[in-house]
């Protein structure tokens, strides 16, 4: 199977499907760094904007697969990604698919075995950053599935953002992508209980946040010692043993429920570090709490 390719990634045509705010941005970046564009969106008067600034709509997403080497589809869920597709069908043969939708592994795998039956090299990709920063170094492209595709037009794509390669296995990048973003809301909810917690306390908010702010990249050595000491099942005592570690818990437990507050998670610490104490290794650290996660060790 051959792909459509061009050595000048300045000028390569790109063809973009799906005009939300995520998909219009990205055809508006191609467009200002100068690549011919074609767009089309299910609702065709979300084109005339960018229609207005140079790009070329068709009224069909076949007709505007046809239009150049590149697709970079980019919708709402894999449900429209997959009706999307359907009404390509075979004018995707021959082209690179890059699909930026968010979705689950399984589905980005079932879309690639999809993209192989019809003829087309498939990259699947996930996107951390918003709208109105695209074009910037600090939004983050994942990818992964074709390494054609990806060396192919990694030039084009980094007009973008940072693109990341992950590897063949095409489910990589939405991995990556699903972590990344349930890490951000597990410290979130986790930010928004202990900001309920000082407030109650009479505690400005705000100026607390501020404080927690501050001392955030001092997290950053610690996650990574963690990730490593996961990876090798060795459990130093990074936060200092867990004997030492749990004779805290019982105060911050008891000071969220005298204030009413959330100890879910609180009481899920409690729980582990008890337990792994009980099994002898209250020498380790918080990393060994990982072992108790895993249902097939415990």
């Amino acid at each position: 199977m051959s792909i459509e390719t061009t050595s000048d990634a300045a000028s390569t045509p790109v063809t973009v499907l799906g005009l939300g705010a995520m998909g219009s941005a990205i055809a508006r970046v191609f467009l200002d760094r100068g690549h011919p564009t074609t767009v089309w969106n299910r609702t065709a008067g979300k084109s005339a904007p960018l229609v207005a600034a140079g790009a070329s709509a068709t009224e069909t997403a076949a007709e505007a697969v046809a239009a150049g080497p590149l697709v970079v589809l980019c919708v709402l869920d894999y449900d429209a990604v997959e009706d999307v597709l359907a009404a390509v069908g075979d004018a995707v043969s021959g082209k690179a698919l890059v699909n930026v939708t968010s979705g689950s592994p399984s589905r980005a795998r079932t879309i690639q075995q999809w993209a192989i039956e019809h003829g087309a090299e498939y990259l699947d990709g996930g996107v951390m950053g918003d709208p109105p920063d695209l074009g910037s170094d600090h939004v983050r492209f994942f990818y992964s599935g074709s390494r054609t595709t990806f060396d192919t037009h990694e030039a084009t794509l980094r007009e973008l953002g940072t693109p990341t390669y992950y590897g063949a296995d095409v489910g990589l990048a939405s991995v990556e992508f699903m972590a990344q973003v349930a890490m951000g809301y597990e410290i979130l909810i986790g930010f928004l209980h202990t900001l309920r917690l000082v407030g109650k306390e009479g505690v400005d908010v705000g100026e607390f946040a501020a404080r927690v702010a501050a001392s955030l990249t001092d997290y950053s050595p610690l996650l990574t010692a963690i990730g490593e000491a996961v990876r090798d099942r060795t459990y130093p005592p990074d936060l200092g043993p867990l004997s030492v570690q749990a004779a805290l818990m019982g105060d911050l437990v008891a000071h969220r429920e005298s204030l009413g507050v959330d100890t879910l998670r609180m009481r899920e610490v409690q729980g582990l570090m008890d337990k792994r104490i009980a099994d002898g290794h209250g020498d380790q650290g918080f990393s060994s709490l990982f072992e108790l996660l895993e249902s097939d060790r415990q």
